[in-house]
């Protein structure tokens, strides 16, 4: 079974597992829930909604500049 870790910001929120029609996201961070289970059909497509969730995450949060 393939599988890999999923970071975002320099920190894990979950892992990758290849499942039967792409790659299954398991979330370990309560902030990446949303994509909790989804399958992906390429890794890149998963890399890809992680980034987007994480830099829509990032404009939410108030600076701490």
């Amino acid at each position: 079974m393939d599988r890999f870790v999923v970071e975002a910001d320099k920190r894990v929120v979950g892992i990758a597992i290849r499942v039967c029609g792409g790659f299954r996201f398991v979330c370990s961070d309560p902030d990446f829930r949303s994509l909790d289970s989804k399958v992906f059909p390429r890794a890149r497509a998963l890399a890809s909604d992680v980034a987007d969730l994480a830099r829509a995450r990032r404009s939410q949060s108030p600076s701490l500049h």
